[in-house]
């Protein structure tokens, strides 16, 4: 089957050629010339627009969740598109594929991913017309990549990132008469602003961008309630607040579940494993062991605390609070405090991961142990379920977004520390669910006091994690039905 999109292509290739045609066979007539080009391209035009908008029996069963970024690293849209295929929708996932997605969305047979490559721009010049030829070049492969595609009834998309998303979405949903959905993560200036700053002019020109395309969206959802009321106040935008929740992968994890993700992370990452003379023994890690009686796992008596963050090391994210207290908790424990010696996991991917590497190389530290590993979809999830608290440095740049990690660390029933942000309290309950710190003397001492107990579970860490385990709420499925699916089955 020809694509839709070549097909359109070549109809309209058509239509500028047969106008030349039929004006040269003209010329001597007394018809007008451009006459006749405009009255022929607006007939094959005509049929472009009829083709475009072309219906069969799966066009109102088709979705398109869009991401201008790695489908790999764009959880709450891949959460969308395994809902969507649950209910019955066949779905393109359209986006970058610069890390494997979950198992699940990639054994889905009614999702298929469709692939674009990030267009760097012009490696030379001003960084003025290297971002005009990146946003360019990448709005005509959106448009060919969309526009291929059999007709969606719609067409759901993340932002940010949404230059040129948005706009190009836009465009293909008011030719081909799909609905457009607009997922409001966070505002993309605000982001490019934590860079460039707030007066830079394409930080102004990304602004008026979104406020002109934002609009123009069939439905919007947003993250917070926040959000939800500053789209309505300073955008015009009546969207419903789809709070992030936890997938059901995100859970305690069983003991024999940790060994062996534990012993599989201790092939790469030396803080997993344990001593010599231990390894020798017995099938142990640095925080389990294996019972050669009964082969049964239990939890060493003598293990580290266990603490995890994960990061797109971004620029709203500030690494160095971290780096900093922990070199402070390093000073507790060699000024004779009672506290465990720590492994903290730094996970993800991202610009400043090199520089952070860095600065962790450069530190001195003997009782806390530092590592960076990528972890693949399925194993995020364990090792969340496994760990003694999370860390969360995620700033919003809006104020008005909340931490996903978060989300997935309450749902596997981890207490957090988080760093204070306006509309933090939507999530993250202090003194019930975690702890909110506002600089890294502050997070020092917070981890001082709730590792003071470990292992112990009587401590103020075992409350927060109790706390946890009795306010499970609603889990993402259904949150999704109530509030996405009618969006979606609404008479268009």
């Amino acid at each position: 089957m020809v694509p839709y999109g070549s097909t359109v292509a070549l109809l309209s290739v058509f239509s500028v050629v047969f106008a030349v045609f039929v004006s040269c066979f003209v010329a001597d007539s007394g018809v007008t010339g451009p006459g006749v080009c405009l009255a022929v391209a607006a007939g094959i035009l005509s049929m472009c627009w009829r083709r475009l908008r072309q219906r069969d029996a799966g066009s109102d069963r088709r979705v398109c969740v869009l991401v201008l970024g790695d489908i790999g690293r764009s959880p709450r849209m891949q959460y969308h598109a395994l809902s969507l295929s649950k209910h019955g929708y066949q779905v393109t996932f359209v986006g970058f594929l610069d890390s494997k997605p979950h198992q699940d969305v990639l054994k889905e047979e009614k999702i298929r991913i469709v692939g674009i490559s990030e267009v760097k721009g012009l490696r030379a010049g001003p960084k003025l017309l290297t971002y005009v030829t990146k946003t360019v070049v990448q709005s005509v492969q959106l448009l060919h990549v969309l526009l291929s595609l059999e007709l969606q009834a719609h067409i759901l998309m993340q932002n940010p990132p949404g230059l040129p998303g948005i706009a190009v979405a836009w465009l293909v949903c008011v030719l081909r008469g799909s609905t457009f959905i607009i997922d409001w993560h966070n505002y993309g200036y605000t982001i490019m602003a934590l860079s460039l700053g707030a007066s830079h002019p394409l930080v102004r020109l990304a602004k008026r961008y979104e406020h002109l395309f934002g609009p123009l969206a069939s439905h919007s959802l947003c993250v917070t309630n926040a959000m939800k009321d500053d789209l309505q106040k300073n955008w015009g935008v009546e969207a419903t607040t789809l709070y992030d929740r936890p997938a059901s992968i995100f859970r305690e994890t069983p003991l024999d579940l940790q060994h062996q993700l534990f012993l599989k992370m201790a092939d790469t990452q030396p803080q997993f494993r344990a001593s010599g003379s231990d390894s020798e023994e017995t099938e142990a890690t640095a925080f389990t062991v294996r019972n050669p009686g009964d082969g049964g796992v239990t939890l060493r008596s003598d293990r580290p605390a266990l603490l995890i963050s994960s990061t797109s090391w971004t620029e709203d994210e500030d690494f160095s609070i971290l780096l900093d207290s922990l070199q402070e908790y390093e000073g507790f424990i060699r000024g004779g405090a009672p506290l465990p010696s720590l492994v903290c996991v730094i996970t993800g991917k991202g610009p400043q991961k090199e520089h952070y590497k860095k600065l962790i190389a450069s530190l001195r530290l003997e009782c806390v142990k530092i590592c960076t590993p990528w972890l693949e979809a399925e194993d995020y999830p364990l090792l969340l379920g496994s760990a003694d608290l999370g860390v969360c440095l995620h700033k919003s740049s809006s104020g008005l977004d909340l931490p996903m990690k978060v989300v997935d660390m309450f749902g596997c029933c981890l207490p957090v520390c988080a760093i204070h942000f306006h509309c933090l309290q939507e999530l993250v309950e202090h003194e019930v669910n975690g702890l909110i710190f506002r600089d890294s003397a502050e997070l020092a001492q917070q981890l001082k006091s709730l590792l003071s107990e470990f292992p112990s579970s009587d401590g103020r860490l075992g409350v927060f994690r109790r706390n946890l385990r009795a306010s499970r709420g609603q889990r993402w499925d259904d949150n999704w039905d109530q509030n996405v699916l009618p969006l979606l089955v609404a008479p268009r």
